[in-house]
């Protein structure tokens, strides 16, 4: 990863280095092999970057980067970056490096915003126009890279993480109560809060173009998600269709100049991705996994099968209670409320890696493509019942109190709910119930009375 920063002026302020500087280290971090800054020459437009090499590892890919009138400091990593500078040559066009971040620059100086639609990867970039004095800001289409931004009497102010915002004189740090809330019942801070108030996170799959002469900011979403086109196909057609689809997926993102490896649980989905890039790879794939001493919840032995099946070079670390110890680092890395106790073990995983390797693949994402969760089969149950609820209810609710089934009764009393609220029941920590007796008045006046249901 890298991380990426920037300062606004729409008015009479100038951006200095002095200003950048500590924006800049409270993400070094992110990018240790490299720093770099640009000021514009009216000093309205900062803009600051801490680079890791993944591709090009050569001073050619120093950030921010200029491309005649434009300057680019980005995040993330272009998957089909190869094929797109292959088109841009046939174009005439010219490069002086082999970064993706040289191709976004290109695509930008021909199709402006719209290039976006070419891109395949994760990324958050801005990208400043000298000549039309202009900055675009944009966030991949799921919202994988971050980025963050506050917007207050004609100064704006972006970066990778709040803690580099925070650092401007401009911000002050004040609780939005509202988030704090839905915070509370979903585990996380939805997009575009962030917990704070007047600090926003860009949504996935949007853009904002900046207009410093007219003053104005332009938001627009530019991707949607679209269920309009089906597929027919085999059981056979479609563990093809799948295998084909993870392997192209996969090979994109072994492309590297630095070592990369994979975590491993030993379930379906990152055994899937060692599987498929055993196949693409000709040394043994470095993979990583967490186990506990406690067998009944460790899934060490499962990892340990699936990488003697697929010889990879595999490393186990064991976690302790006093691991727990990490949570102040994790709750200042986070930065927003974030209430995902895997983050203790993913954490450490990943301390385990990088003394290995730069770049990591992992099974995530495959639960929510194939709906492995238990809330997905709890919402088909209730599409299956749903035309019985209302007779169910009248006859089902007292006997199952009669008969002390309290699940049963629950069920039913949640059938009540409108289908959106009810799923919400499914995949919560705190219910809006359950808030309205957690809560003092004074908390509940602060936070509106959020109905976090309707986020």
């Amino acid at each position: 990863m890298c991380g990426i920063a920037g300062k606004i002026y729409f008015g009479e302020g100038k951006v200095n280095l002095q200003e950048l500087g500590p924006m800049s280290s409270k993400i070094a971090h992110r990018g240790p092999d490299d720093e770099g800054f640009y000021v514009s020459k009216d000093k309205r437009v900062g803009l600051v970057n801490r680079r890791l090499a993944i591709i090009d590892l050569s001073a050619k890919g120093h950030q921010p980067m200029r491309r005649g009138s434009l300057v680019i400091t980005f995040n993330g990593e272009i998957y089909n970056f190869k094929e797109l500078r292959e088109s841009l040559e046939k174009d005439g066009n010219h490069f002086t490096s082999g970064t993706d971040t040289e191709v976004i620059l290109t695509l930008y100086q021909k199709w402006g915003p719209k290039c976006l639609k070419f891109l395949r990867g994760m990324f958050a970039l801005a990208i400043y126009d000298e000549r039309q004095n202009t900055v675009f800001i944009a966030r991949d289409r799921l919202g994988k890279k971050p980025l963050k931004y506050f917007f207050k009497n004609g100064v704006f102010i972006f970066a990778s993480e709040l803690k580099a915002i925070l650092t401007q004189k401009e911000v002050s740090v004040t609780p939005d109560w509202v988030s704090i809330s839905n915070f509370l019942t979903y585990g996380y801070v939805a997009a575009p809060e962030t917990g704070f108030e007047e600090i926003h996170k860009l949504e996935p799959a949007h853009f904002l173009l900046i207009d410093l002469k007219k003053g104005k900011i332009r938001k627009e979403r530019y991707w949607f998600l679209d269920y309009s086109e089906k597929l027919s196909l085999s059981e056979e057609e479609w563990v093809e269709k799948i295998l084909d689809e993870v392997g192209q997926a996969t090979r994109l993102r072994m492309i590297a100049d630095v070592p990369l490896g994979a975590f491993l649980s030993g379930g379906v989905d990152s055994s899937l991705v060692v599987a498929t890039m055993a196949g693409l790879s000709s040394k043994p794939v470095k993979t990583f996994t967490i186990g506990f001493k406690e067998e009944a919840w460790s899934e060490a032995k499962h990892a340990q099968r699936i990488a003697k099946l697929y010889r990879a070079d595999h490393t186990t670390l064991i976690a302790e209670p006093s691991n727990v110890e990490i949570l102040s680092e994790l709750a200042y890395q986070y930065e927003e409320p974030f209430a995902d106790a895997s983050s203790v073990v993913t954490y450490m995983v990943s301390k385990l890696a990088r003394k290995h390797v730069t770049v990591i693949l992992n099974g995530d994402g495959g639960d929510e493509n194939f709906a492995g969760y238990d809330r997905f089969f709890r919402v088909k149950r209730d599409a299956s019942f749903e035309s019985f609820l209302p007779i169910l209810r009248t006859f089902g609710i007292p006997i199952a109190a009669l008969l002390k089934k309290e699940r049963i009764r629950k069920f039913l009393q949640k059938s009540k709910l409108p289908f959106s609220h009810r799923y919400v029941t499914y995949n919560s920590y705190f219910l809006n119930e359950d808030k309205e007796a957690l809560f003092t008045p004074k908390l509940n006046n602060l936070a509106l009375g959020t109905n976090s249901y309707k986020v």
